[in-house]
């Protein structure tokens, strides 16, 4: 039924979608707005400063930054690196709002604001650990519980730091960041380096190779829009290993990371018949 929906969705219809929810859904929020517009960090690079703009009047977006803009469909498939069946996927979704000019932004503003990061011992984020096979011991090597604010709400999740600040966060119920959006980058002083998407990756692979966690780098995507900026990394290593999801996006991610460098290895065959890796460690088939 699910996939029927999704078919009966038209790029007109998907166009209508509010760029602002879908954003928020990727784990993107304002800086700042005003009633015709908001202001983002852009997420196709590190900033400071946002250059990234969405017309609340006109439902479009403009990186100044990169030169680009356009409607919503083309954001999320330059954001998910995918093609326009499955943004369309994404945007078919009953979360996101239609009729984008009937739902301004709340007054309050829809970004996170960081209230406290501490060592993870909240009994719901432990819980939330469990159900995905993670051992909290090896969680808190890498992680911390960060208590944040958003929509004038409390809410607490777990975060990975990435190398400008930023965290990414999640718990049972929520998938975001907070800005700015960036990679994470765990030094070991080792000639090897492991590459995967996100925290549940990471976190599978240290809890699936305890002793060999010990003897590599790590470098987390947190999204394939960074994927570019990666290679960067790879001259001071003998060998880079890839453990990168196995949908469109992390294929072609893959494809180009092999080509960077003589000594990668595509290691997702660990987990053939699963979308990533932390789906093959809590045996969560794709489908």
């Amino acid at each position: 039924m699910k996939k029927e929906k999704t078919n009966k969705l038209s790029c007109e219809k998907a166009r209508s979608v509010c760029t602002v929810q879908a954003l928020a859904k990727l784990g993107h929020f304002p800086t700042r707005q005003t009633e015709k517009e908001a202001w983002f960090l852009s997420p196709f690079r590190s900033e400071t400063q946002a250059s990234f703009k969405v017309s609340l009047t006109l439902n479009r977006w403009y990186d100044h930054g990169a030169g680009i803009g356009g409607n919503v469909i083309d954001l999320v498939c330059l954001i998910k690196q995918c093609p326009v069946k499955e943004a369309l996927m994404f945007l078919d979704n009953e979360t996101l709002v239609f009729s984008f000019q009937q739902q301004p932004l709340s007054k309050k503003g829809p970004g996170i604001e960081v209230m406290d990061v501490r060592p993870i011992r909240h009994p719901a984020l432990i819980g939330y650990l469990s159900s995905r096979k993670i051992r909290p011991t090896l969680a808190r090597l890498y992680c911390k519980e960060v208590h944040f604010r958003l929509n004038g709400k409390n809410y607490f999740a777990i975060g990975l730091e990435n190398i400008s600040g930023g965290h990414e966060l999640r718990n049972k119920f929520f998938k975001g960041s907070v800005s700015p959006k960036d990679i994470t980058f765990l030094r070991n002083l080792s000639p090897n380096l492991v590459v995967c998407e996100g925290m549940f990756d990471l976190l599978s692979f240290v809890n699936c190779y305890p002793t060999l966690s010990k003897e590599a780098d790590f470098l987390v995507l947190n999204s394939v829009a960074f994927v570019k900026r990666v290679p960067d990394y790879f001259k001071n290593y003998s060998t880079v290993e890839l453990y990168l999801d196995r949908d469109s996006a992390g294929k072609k991610a893959m494809e180009f990371l092999l080509g960077s460098h003589s000594k990668a290895v595509d290691r997702s065959v660990l987990y053939s018949g699963f979308k990533d890796i932390n789906a093959w460690w809590t045996g969560k088939p794709d489908g």
